[in-house]
C-alpha cells in the first residue's frame, strides 16, 4: 500500500509535538502492511463520504481516503477535539 500525504497533511503534522511524527511513523508502517490491522483502529468518518480516521495515540488522528485498491491519500492529522470539527 502505498500513503501519499497531502501538502496540508505535512502543514498540520508540523504543528504537532515530535513525538507525533515517530508515531506517525510506525502507524504508517503498520498500515502498508495491512491497512485493516486493529492496532490503528480505522473508522469511517460520518460527516465526509468516503474518508476514514485513522488513530495515531487516543488523542490524535489523521484522516484518509483511499485514491485506488493500492494507494491511499492521508489529507488531515490533527489532535481528535478539533479534527471532526
Amino acid at each position: 500500500m502505498q500513503i501519499i500525504h497531502t501538502e496540508d497533511f505535512d502543514r498540520n503534522l508540523d504543528k504537532l509535538p515530535k513525538q507525533m511524527h515517530r508515531l506517525l511513523k510506525i502507524q504508517e508502517e503498520r498500515f502498508k502492511n495491512n491497512w485493516r490491522d486493529p492496532r490503528l483502529h480505522i473508522k469511517k468518518v460520518r460527516s465526509l463520504e468516503n474518508v476514514f480516521s485513522l488513530r495515531i495515540t487516543r488523542h490524535y488522528r489523521a484522516f484518509f481516503y483511499f485514491q485506488n485498491t493500492d494507494t491511499a491519500i492521508f489529507f488531515d492529522i490533527d489532535h481528535r477535539k478539533d479534527i471532526y470539527r
